[in-house]
């Protein structure tokens, strides 16, 4: 990626000065506490004058918010507000659902590159519509995971969590956030949900999850179909994900089947390098549109041939691909088929994803808001978003999600096992490849529509983010 252009400075240029403290006393479990809190809300302000993509829309964000750049109206205007926290909140545009802050920086480091307490169950939590009805369902369970140790698979119903029982009011907040508790398991036919005599107990470890969830090459009437069920997009699996096209091109797969259905996002960097492993045929040529605040000019991603570590990319040259979608489908995964629409058949299969087309960045409070050199007085960070993405003829401000071209939903009274002919996701894309192709028996009639109303990844800092890795930022 191309290095930001500073082409206007922050009108303000008074603005505080930090104090770097070289004897932290590393016991000081307080330290945000104890930090100059008008400080923190020095360098939140700064850094969201400079690159909030949304400034215009925010009067506190203004270059000539204060009159004759005059210091005391700025540290007035700072002081009005005492927690950085909802500083920054009152800063962001009415328009802008993704933007935040952190008050622990290493754990979102952590989140972004799929390191978290965790207990390794993927779920989501519905309701069906205009009843009461609520009740979680397993999609996955990380291999090795305290979850997959207590036997947890796909498909699991539950519907309490240490006894108490889901209702339409639920705070899963104060329910989810222990390291440990215990969940009860319902059973759940013909739309009836009904509470087992059993629970499971669970407790979160830190846990790395590759994204690589499922990979196969699936002989459906004679032609080789790829299955990839990957489920963010994380740059320190780059290269094994790469090493799965690899396998696939030597397969000789002549279809992809991309399942994206729990994908909230990542890395745009890899989002990048993910289409250009499905083509192949574009080098050169513009992947996407980075559009910025006025502060910066728009830039072009290019596909190109290597992934972040110089490794060529396996490319298989396909001009169709067929992708897997879920309202929990967000950002990069958001922006995958946005690019590529312009360029091959991509084809839709699900239902409409979540509607995030915009990108962030982590800004630490240091000279030019990167990890170098960061201040030690405190732990807080923001990520706020930083610029909106569009394909290469100009397509963006999607609010409403990008419907699909094939409407599927799951059958939530059998899952299925995903990467099987059945599943009925994938069986409806083998389908579209394999006119004929049995339909699967596990496909639900007459759906009574529901609402995803949560998922295990909602309280993680890197849920439904599109960010641009900090390897790729040179500020």
């Amino acid at each position: 990626m191309k290095l930001f252009r500073f082409i206007v400075a922050s009108s303000l240029s008074l603005l505080l000065l930090y104090s770097c403290q070289d004897d932290r006393d590393d016991n000081i479990s307080n330290i945000n506490e104890l930090a100059n809190q008008e400080n923190i809300k020095d360098f939140i302000w700064k850094a969201m004058n400079l690159f909030y993509v949304y400034k215009s829309d925010s009067p506190d964000l203004a270059n000539d918010r204060f009159d004759n750049n005059n210091i005391t109206d700025y540290r007035n205007f700072l002081n009005k507000i005492d927690s950085p926290v909802d500083f920054f909140f009152s800063l962001l545009a009415d328009q802008d659902r993704f933007s935040f802050i952190v008050s622990d920086f290493v754990t979102l480091e952590q989140s972004l590159d799929g390191i978290s307490r965790s207990n390794g169950m993927a779920f989501g939590l519905i309701q069906y519509e205009g009843t009461n009805t609520v009740f979680g369902y397993i999609r996955y369970v990380v291999p090795g995971s305290p979850a997959d140790v207590a036997g947890l698979e796909r498909g699991v119903i539950f519907n309490r969590i240490d006894g108490n029982l889901f209702t339409p009011q639920t705070n899963f907040n104060l329910l989810l956030s222990p390291d440990s508790y215990t969940i009860g398991l319902a059973d759940l036919q013909d739309r009836v949900l009904t509470s087992r005599d059993e629970e499971v107990s669970l407790s979160k470890i830190q846990l790395t999850e590759n994204p690589i969830h499922e990979h196969k090459v699936l002989d459906v009437d004679g032609l080789k179909v790829g299955y990839l069920m990957y489920n963010n997009f994380r740059t320190p699996f780059n290269a094994e994900l790469n090493t799965v096209f690899s396998n696939f091109a030597s397969e000789g797969i002549t279809d992809l089947v991309l399942d994206l259905r729990y994908n909230s996002g990542g890395s745009i960097e890899t989002a990048k390098d993910l289409s250009s492993m499905i083509t192949g045929q574009f080098n050169g040529q513009i992947f996407a549109k980075q559009i910025f605040n006025e502060n910066f000019e728009e830039e072009n991603l290019i596909f190109d041939n290597e992934i972040s570590t110089g490794e060529t990319i396996n490319s298989l040259n396909l001009s169709r691909v067929y992708v897997l979608t879920t309202e929990s489908s967000a950002s990069a995964s958001e922006l995958l088929i946005n690019a590529l629409n312009p360029y091959i058949n991509v084809v839709q299969i699900g239902s409409t994803t979540e509607g995030k087309f915009e990108g962030s960045a982590t800004l630490y409070d240091s000279p030019d808001y990167s990890r170098r050199d960061v201040n030690l007085n405190h732990t807080y960070a923001i990520q706020p978003l930083i610029l909106k993405t569009a394909n290469k003829d100009g397509f963006t401000d999607f609010f409403d999600g990008l419907p699909p071209d094939i409407n599927q939903s799951e059958n939530f009274e059998n899952l299925g096992t995903l990467g099987n002919v059945q599943e009925v996701l994938l069986n409806r894309a083998l389908q579209e490849i394999s006119p004929g192709f049995a339909p699967s028996s596990w496909q639900e009639k007459n759906r009574i529509p529901v609402e995803i109303i949560g998922e295990n990844q909602m309280f993680e800092p890197s849920y439904q983010r599109m960010y641009i890795d900090s390897n790729s930022l040179s500020f």
